[in-house]
Parts: C-alpha cells; sequence; structure tokens
C-alpha cells in the first residue's frame, strides 16, 4: 500500500467512525470528523500532513 492510499483509507474510516459514534454515543464525536476535514484541507495547501510522516516511518513507499 502507498501512502497516499494509507492517508485515503485513514480520513475515510476516521470520518465514518465519527460519524457512527456521534449517532450512538454522543454528538461530540463530529469533532473529531471536523479535525480530520481540516486537517485534509491545510495539508492541500501545506503539503504536509503528520500522518504522511507517520506512515513514512512505517516504511510505507510514496507514489
Amino acid at each position: 500500500m502507498k501512502i497516499n492510499d494509507a492517508l485515503r483509507l485513514l480520513a475515510g474510516v476516521l470520518v465514518l467512525l465519527s460519524a457512527g459514534l456521534a449517532v450512538y454515543v454522543n454528538r461530540n464525536f463530529l469533532w473529531l470528523a471536523a479535525f480530520v476535514g481540516a486537517n485534509l484541507l491545510q495539508s492541500a495547501f501545506t503539503q504536509w500532513c503528520p500522518a504522511v510522516w507517520f506512515f513514512k516511518k512505517l516504511g510505507l513507499k510514496e507514489c
């Protein structure tokens, strides 16, 4: 798996998890989805994302 694929997978899982937790546990879990969205937005402009650093440490290859 490449870094881009892992990043999209992580973002998708976290957003879906946040939505499910907001429905069944507490609506404050929507802040997690907002954080993921904000992080994706800033990484589009800055070309830096903490998750990419972590995936590189795990040994995933770049595109």
